[in-house]
């Protein structure tokens, strides 16, 4: 049954055709991934659909009383401004129902009061009113948010925070479409599995924006790609999508070929033609060629506008006989934040081309041990040896430029001995073509820089290479050019990520993160599994567990100490948060490098401030 028909839509910035005569259908029980590159206009059709933006042409059905929910990636379009969360229909017809009874209790009317209290309540019923708190407290627990729906004033949240509490008030509310821009940003590995395991039981349709393709695979049975201001829309899953656009890609190319062999062949006879001065053989063979032009421009255009754009093999260095070669021993490590044990007892050795990756909740200590292990920061105890004449390379979340004035071909060039064409070659590969190559840094998107950050320092070739969530910013193209270059990388990884498809693809071995202690796997799998089950509630045996400071039981005091200290990291957050926030909004439009400094100091403070904030909030 269709509950929403998007209509030959179109839409234009400027010059620039972000939407051209898209057309689809929602129909109830769709699971839709909506996916393509940064900027392709993704967000643009979600809010033409919700009504913020009137297109240029074409038209948004809604099918009978269909009722849209829509969750923007953009907290400021969100409404946390009450002193609750649920809806203002439920309050409404909750304080009806109470002076509806107050009436009752005066014993007048009371058979036209019976009916319209009858009617009240079965409204109130059909609005999921009477499980509302039970519900909206189930789906905050599992989005990581427990006994929060008690609070009367949400202001104080942080962005990821206050995103989590807008999905659970949405998804609780149960409209006909679920309308998701990036559902999974700021949710850990739990909250992404217990949304996965929501959305594949929903009653109604679910039409998501998202680069996460193990949550695509897990979740869509469609699939709608946004291309060139296109569509092209496949069934099932993400894995079935690549299975079915590589068939589409190979089948394609062919008719190019053959098209383009044809072309060849006609040019050649109609300048044979000339050359015998048949003149009326050569002007036919015009028309002829003219039409096979315009044929092959048409089938050209099916392709998508960055094919053959992904493709990346790292500069080969020798390396024989030294896979078994330890580059890295680590003994006992921990860390202690004001005497909250983040983690203990850490201990592994990283091979010569082994690629590990830390994997864990929000807040557990991943990016802490990053920092410590490639010796930008120091550890509570423990030992960190590594072996002489190694090089390291570290790319963070943020990454910076010391001249954001540059292009990112002199960027390239300044940092490699590359000659102009391996350098435009190699840029190619990480989806700087033409022109893009001489954007000036400062123009550049959040991922932009990322790749162009990860395409210097690759070719640097260091020993090991340590990135914390390399992922982040990145579109599902650009993804891939990241999973390719890891995979062929013949050094040693150590890497943060939370993007289970890349860390399937790219990982030698996981280092899990449970409670304090970290534990190796060999696959991400086998550690999500470890991990569930063990009772949330339940404490190791000691002989599971390194011994741990006995903790002291605190006072009124300390507890009241614990809670201010609690809302002024809250406060301290949404404040740098919202600084960060401004700053983004600058990037690409002329920013200046003090402004990625000051950036890049942000998300140092907000990685401290978060790790102290989340170690709180688990103390009993």
């Amino acid at each position: 049954m269709p509950l929403l028909t998007v209509q030959n839509i179109s839409m234009s910035f400027g010059e620039r055709r972000v939407l051209s005569g898209v057309n689809f259908r929602v129909n109830k029980g769709d699971r839709i991934a909506f996916i393509g590159d940064n900027g392709a206009g993704k967000s643009t059709l979600f809010k033409i659909i919700k009504g913020l933006i009137t297109p240029d042409e074409g038209d948004v059905i809604l099918h009978g009383n269909t009722i849209v929910g829509f969750l923007s990636q953009n907290m400021s379009e969100q409404d946390l401004s009450g002193n609750t969360l649920k809806p203002v229909k439920l309050i409404d017809l909750e304080c009806r129902l109470h002076e509806l009874e107050r009436e009752l209790s005066k014993g007048e009317n009371l058979d036209e009061l019976m009916k319209e209290y009858s009617d009240v309540q079965a409204q109130y019923e059909s609005a999921g009113g009477y499980d509302y708190d039970h519900r909206l407290s189930d789906a905050l627990g599992g989005l990581g948010l427990s006994g929060i729906n008690d609070r009367t004033d949400f202001t104080g949240l942080s962005g990821g925070e206050k995103m989590r509490v807008c999905l659970a008030r949405l998804i609780v509310e149960r409209p006909d479409i679920l309308m998701l821009d990036e559902p999974t940003n700021h949710l850990d590995m739990e909250a992404i599995e217990w949304l996965e395991g929501f959305l594949k039981s929903y009653g109604g349709a679910v039409f998501v924006i998202t680069h996460d393709r193990h949550f695509i695979d897990s979740v869509a049975n469609r699939v709608i790609e946004l291309d060139g201001g296109q569509i092209r829309e496949y069934k099932g899953n993400y894995s079935e999508y690549k299975i079915q656009k590589e068939e589409f890609l190979k089948t394609q190319s062919s008719v190019i070929a053959n098209l383009e062999t044809e072309l060849e062949h006609q040019l050649e006879v109609k300048q044979t033609f000339l050359s015998h001065r048949n003149i009326s053989g050569y002007h036919q063979r015009e028309k002829v060629v003219d039409k096979l032009e315009d044929i092959l421009a048409r089938e050209r255009a099916k392709l998508p506008s960055g094919y053959a754009k992904m493709s990346f093999v790292a500069t080969p260095r020798d390396t024989s006989g030294k896979s078994d070669k330890i580059l890295l021993e680590v003994k006992d490590v921990s860390k202690e934040f004001d005497g909250n044990v983040l983690f203990e007892n850490v201990s592994f050795e990283l091979k010569a081309d082994e690629k590990i990756f830390l994997c864990g909740p929000n807040g557990c200590g991943k990016t802490t041990l990053l920092s410590l292990l490639s010796g930008k920061a120091a550890g509570t105890s423990g030992t960190v040896l590594i072996s002489s004449a190694v090089t390291c390379g570290f790319m963070g979340q943020f990454v910076p430029f010391e001249d954001e004035t540059v292009t990112c071909f002199d960027e390239l060039i300044t940092r490699s001995d590359l000659q102009t064409t391996e350098a435009r070659s190699l840029l190619a590969r990480f989806g700087f073509r033409g022109e893009d190559a001489f954007k000036t840094i400062s123009m550049l998107s959040g991922g932009e820089r990322s790749r162009l950050y990860l395409c210097c320092l690759l070719n640097e070739n260091p020993d090991i290479l340590f990135l914390d969530e390399p992922t982040n910013h990145l579109d599902i193209n650009s993804r891939e050019i990241l999973e390719d270059a890891i995979r062929e990388y013949q050094h040693a990884v150590i890497c943060v990520s939370h993007d289970r498809f890349f860390i399937d693809k790219c990982a030698d071995r996981i280092l899990g993160f449970a409670g304090t202690m970290v534990k190796p796997y060999d696959k991400y799998e086998y550690y999500r599994k470890d991990l569930n089950s063990i009772p949330k509630t339940e404490e190791k045996n000691e002989e599971e567990r390194p011994v741990k400071k006995p903790k002291q039981v605190k006072s009124s005091k300390e507890a009241g100490q614990r809670r201010a200290r609690l809302r002024e990291l809250e406060k301290t957050i949404a404040s740098l948060e919202s600084e960060q926030k401004e700053l983004e909004a600058a990037f690409g439009v002329n920013a200046k490098g003090d402004e990625y400094k000051k950036y890049g100091e942000i998300s140092e403070q907000l990685e401290v401030l978060y790790e102290e904030y989340f170690a709180l909030s688990e103390e009993n």
